[in-house]
């Protein structure tokens, strides 16, 4: 679901990106809201609100999410779907270097290797195109910092999803009721299928992250780690194979180095669970 993404936002090319994720925060708000409801456990979300230190915990991670939401949909609709797959490749690996930087964990051999080579990549790209690639980078930096403040965060899924959408979704509302009022709303001003889309941006935030939560829960730790490959390769064989972009030799260099670094971070973790099961 992750990875066909991009098929679902290019729908909505013609919309505004902002308002597109500000619609995406509203209905996914209503959604998790009343899954919430149900399962009666609105205590949970205010004790997560209880404290400065966890109403800042949480949102900060609204806010790096939101950054997120938007160079993604930004990226994928000005025709940029191959760097967005690039920025998820780089995902576990600016990981692991925020694991060593800034919670000092110890790097075995194999991930100083995956680290240097997503460096390498990096650079690589940033040599022939002579401007680092933006996108990429900043999919990674926000998605990587939202990976840390979650760490710092003992919320499950659906908390922790509903109390980051509380905390946007006031000025996700008044940024579309803004819009609405100066006439450059989307809302009675684009067909009934973009009404549609806008109103199912809710579902495919929802239930994607929802699924990931039960399953993370019931599969192994390694099956997990190569599992998360498969959204960004996805979005890069449609990047490829659907809307056609620019793959050129020079840049194929660049990925390749990335998914060497892939590589040996995979074979490391695979390594030290068999190690550690042994």
């Amino acid at each position: 679901m992750w990875g066909a993404f991009p098929i679902y936002w290019k729908q909505l090319v013609a919309i505004n990106p902002v308002e597109l994720i500000a619609h995406r925060y509203v209905w996914t708000c209503v959604i998790v809201v009343v899954l919430v409801a149900a399962q009666r456990r609105f205590a949970d979300i205010r004790a997560a609100l209880g404290t400065p230190r966890r109403f800042g915990i949480n949102a900060l991670s609204a806010t790096l999410l939101t950054g997120n939401w938007l160079v993604y949909v930004w990226g994928v609709n000005t025709g940029h779907v191959i760097e967005t797959s690039l920025g998820y490749f780089l995902v576990p690996l600016v990981n692991v270097a925020a694991g060593r930087f800034l919670l000092h964990e110890h790097l075995r051999r194999l991930q100083w290797l995956a680290i240097g080579c997503a460096a390498a990549g990096v650079a690589l790209m940033i040599f022939q195109l002579d401007q680092p690639p933006w996108i990429a980078l900043a999919l990674a930096g926000t998605w990587g910092g939202y990976s840390l403040m979650r760490k710092q965060s003992p919320l499950g899924a659906l908390i922790g999803l509903t109390v980051e959408t509380l905390l946007i979704v006031p000025f996700a509302l008044a940024f579309l009721l803004a819009r609405q009022f100066a006439g450059r709303g989307a809302f009675g001003h684009v067909d009934a299928l973009s009404h549609a889309y806008l109103l199912g941006a809710g579902i495919v935030t929802a239930v994607p992250l929802l699924l990931f939560a039960y399953g993370a829960r019931r599969i192994r730790l390694s099956t997990l780690g190569l599992l998360q490959y498969l959204a960004p390769t996805v979005q890069f064989a449609i990047g490829v194979g659907v809307y056609h972009e620019p793959f050129s030799r020079e840049r194929a260099a660049s990925f390749a180095l990335i998914w060497i670094g892939l590589a040996a971070y995979t074979a490391d973790n695979l390594w030290a669970q068999r190690k550690t099961l042994r």
